[in-house]
């Protein structure tokens, strides 16, 4: 497995110095991925959550990928619907071409009703919009001029170029855990990426997949989920089914990496965020929990656990 980091581009005491520094120690530790999350219009509701400030994530990465090389860089996840698709092709094409390590689309209809209504977009129909825009976007990264005709977006003889370098295609891992997200990820992604899942809903959600994938004449996604890491000290968290993969003690974290690659697992994503601003420690606790990481549970460069 490859393991990567969240980057946390928001809240007070976030600058460009801290945030390329952030980029820096985790490729300094041998993580070989970071990712980066997206709101555009920061109202109540998301500030409560990702406070300001809060740096873009397309410009962010531009910014990183010039002074952190060999770190792939990745979004999760991007809110399809808030971007006309041939933006979104564009900037993460530019991107993959610009970084040396390549880039990952983490795609999702994100959450904020108060962001969409702000945004000018209808939040009823985040879905249809992400399926459809998906569509054109994947397809702007494979022609080099494209035609596109939908119910929200349609246009003739676009130029696209640059097309993405990664190949045979910039990889699109489509989050979210809801049934939705599953069909979604099944027919659009290269990826499943979904958030703070348990194991019980992991082996549900796979073989139904895989099935869907099948239906619709592609390959099963890759599993790359993103857990958030709440390690205890001493005791471990009991094993209920609801309890979050990554949440427990470092014999537990352990034991669910093990279980997420004998589950093909390609990617994890590890969330050091704990959710709430008041729970947030320091940029050095944060650095903490990655050390620990790498030095006590997983070696990074090989991707086993140790």
């Amino acid at each position: 497995m490859r393991y990567g980091v969240n980057l946390l581009n928001f809240g007070p005491g976030t600058t460009p110095d801290s945030l390329v520094r952030q980029a820096a120690d985790a490729r300094a530790l041998g993580f070989r991925f970071a990712m980066i999350s997206d709101h555009i219009a920061v109202t109540p509701d998301v500030h409560e959550v990702y406070p300001a400030p809060f740096y873009d994530q397309f410009v962010l990465a531009a910014h990183l990928a010039g002074r952190v090389p060999g770190l792939q860089l990745g979004t999760t996840i991007t809110v399809i619907p808030y971007r006309h698709p041939l933006q979104t092709a564009r900037l993460a094409a530019n991107i993959d071409r610009l970084n040396d390590a390549g880039f990952i689309l983490g795609a999702g209809v994100g959450w904020s009703r108060a962001e969409y209504e702000v945004l000018g977009v209808p939040f009823e129909e985040r879905g249809a919009i992400t399926d459809e825009y998906l569509t054109a976007i994947r397809a702007a990264f494979s022609e080099e001029q494209v035609s596109f005709q939908g119910r929200y977006v349609s246009y003739e003889g676009v130029h696209t170029t640059p097309t993405p370098a990664t190949r045979p295609r910039l990889p699109v891992w489509v989050g979210g855990n809801s049934p939705a997200a599953q069909r979604r990820a099944a027919r659009l992604g290269e990826g499943w990426h979904p958030f703070m899942p348990t194991l019980d809903a992991l082996r549900t959600a796979l073989p139904r997949i895989a099935a869907e994938a099948e239906a619709a004449g592609r390959p099963a996604p890759e599993l790359v989920p993103r857990l958030q890491i709440r390690l205890t000290e001493g005791s471990a968290t009991p094993d209920t089914a609801d309890r979050p993969l990554g949440h427990g003690s470092v014999d537990q974290l352990r034991r669910d990496l093990t279980t997420l690659a004998e589950l093909g697992t390609t990617h994890v994503l590890f969330d050091t965020y704990p959710g709430s601003p008041g729970e947030r420690g320091s940029a050095a606790d944060d650095l903490r929990v990655l050390e620990l990481l790498a030095e006590k549970v997983v070696d990074v460069e090989s991707g086993e656990v140790r």
